[in-house]
């Protein structure tokens, strides 16, 4: 090997290592991490979902006078259900808190829903309830899980691209911009609904 051919290699593996250094990996991965983490949270706001029916035809049987309560839930979970969040709206705040807001008064419904069986005396559907209800309290568990994990992915995706020498990649290479962490639509909301009965 010649003096320019080891000169052409060394200058080829240095590149190759500049660049290595400056998130030509690390900020696509910490992107699709967040994303990834971002589907969590969809898949735990759906499993609560797909838990209502079930709750509420079960209320709906023992208590019949209660229909504006279910009507509440039910629009509530409409517009949950009809609020979608694209790659790109991850990116937006303002569209973060519509679906945070949706998810809360879903929230708030399922308190409201639970309240009104407080009072019912039938046994066996006191025991339905409180099956129902713990599974409730495991849906919640897995969304404060998933936000939490999201949040973190968020953070650690943000801190990637605003930090030397990933930022190099991040904004000349890719044109990253920080995610949005989600976000409580009200003081509170983080926590699951009480539900005493």
């Amino acid at each position: 090997m010649n003096f320019a051919s080891m000169r052409r290699f060394a200058v080829v593996a240095l590149a190759s290592l500049g660049l290595a250094a400056c998130g030509i990996n690390s900020v696509p991965a910490a992107e699709e991490e967040a994303k990834a983490k971002w589907g969590d949270v969809e898949a735990a706001f759906q499993s609560r979902a797909n838990l209502l029916p079930n709750i509420e035809a079960l209320v709906k049987g023992a208590k019949e006078g209660e229909t504006d309560i279910f009507v509440g839930v039910a629009e509530a979970r409409a517009k949950a259900g009809s609020i979608q969040l694209s790659e790109a709206d991850l990116n937006d705040p303002e569209k973060m808190a519509q679906y945070a807001e949706a998810q809360n008064a879903l929230g708030s419904g399922l308190s409201r829903l639970f309240a009104t069986v407080e009072s019912n005396p039938n046994p066996q559907f006191t025991r339905n309830i409180e099956t129902a209800q713990a599974q409730v309290e495991g849906a919640e568990n897995r969304i404060r899980i998933a936000i939490k994990d999201y949040n973190e992915a968020v953070r650690k995706y943000n801190t990637t691209i605003r930090t030397f020498p990933d930022t190099i990649g991040a904004n000349l290479i890719h044109g990253a911009e920080p995610m949005a962490p989600y976000e409580a639509a009200s003081p509170g909301a983080e926590v699951a609904p009480v539900m005493d009965i």
